[in-house]
């Protein structure tokens, strides 16, 4: 089979040049590996690759459902799998890049999540209690379960709930190990100097912010209100208290860098689980440099 491209690392890392230029020499597709540019009109906000970017190379996975849809990473996962095998049936590769550690684990390692439907009765009842009533309530289902998922992330831990109420076991145990079916090469982008990383993410912001991302935002919150999925995402969710009056904009702009710095900790934590990975420091080389090495590495495994 032919091998799998999969590039990862931390927000602002530069991981979407690397596909493009990888793409380009190996006459591959993208796909991205992110949980939040599945949606549509989240473009500034989720940093699509731009229109001229996917017009050079053909990107999948990127605005296919609507804000209103439910979309699980199960169902993530079985149309990348469709789409990874129409491309490799094309003779292309196949170069998956982006950020969301799940839709990876359970895309090409050994994880797989339980096939639970959503149940809107359950959810809609469950949204009724506070962060803390539905924390300890995982917590008494589930502990494994909650010690994953941090206090303040309801859609996360009504989630987890639903699986444990539906299946009558705890979610932990419902996930199960499964063969992985694909020959990857593991690419890492990423910084030791954490305050170089941190720059690149407070810089990217900014250019969010000068490119719209304020007028985004409050255009998808007149028309979806108080929308699951922009309350969940950084980029969108700290702006919500800023247009009902509560806090100013420069608070809102310095939460946003601050989550997503805190959001890339959590992002090298997890890529740091696994060990195939092979890491390049983006302090110290620049895209262009790294390309010609992993080519050089795509070419001779």
């Amino acid at each position: 089979m032919k091998k799998i491209i999969a590039i990862t690392g931390p927000s602002s890392s530069g991981k979407t040049a690397l596909a493009i230029n990888l793409a380009k020499e190996l006459n591959g597709e993208i796909i991205s590996v992110d949980s939040r540019q599945i949606y549509k009109r989240m473009d500034i906000g989720t940093a699509k690759p731009s229109k001229k970017e996917q017009s050079i190379i053909k990107h999948h996975m990127i605005d296919i459902v609507d804000l209103s849809q439910e979309y699980t990473a199960a169902d993530y996962c079985d149309e990348a799998q469709r789409i990874i095998k129409e491309i490799q049936t094309e003779g292309k590769t196949v170069i998956l890049a982006g950020g969301t550690g799940l839709y990876y684990r359970i895309l090409l390692q050994d994880f797989d999540l339980p096939r639970v439907a959503p149940n809107k009765e359950l959810r809609q009842e469950l949204d009724k209690k506070s962060n803390e009533e539905l924390y300890n309530l995982l917590l008494n289902s589930d502990e494994n379960s909650a010690k994953k998922i941090h206090f303040n992330n309801r859609v996360k831990i009504i989630r987890a709930l639903e699986v444990c109420m539906t299946l009558n076991i705890p979610m932990s145990k419902a996930q199960k190990k499964k063969e992985t079916n694909f020959d990857v090469l593991w690419i890492g982008l990423n910084s030791l100097n954490r305050d170089f990383l941190y720059t690149r993410v407070n810089q990217r912001v900014d250019i969010m912010v000068n490119s719209g991302l304020i007028e985004e935002a409050e255009a998808l919150f007149k028309e979806f209100g108080e929308n699951k999925i922009l309350l969940n995402t950084i980029g969108y969710q700290e702006f919500y208290p800023y247009f009902k009056g509560q806090i100013q904009l420069n608070d809102a702009i310095e939460q946003i860098k601050q989550n997503t710095r805190r959001y890339t900790k959590r992002q090298i934590s997890w890529f740091n689980a696994n060990k195939k990975i092979n890491w390049f420091d983006i302090e110290n080389e620049a895209i262009s440099s790294i390309s010609e090495k992993v080519l050089n590495k795509y070419k001779y495994m």
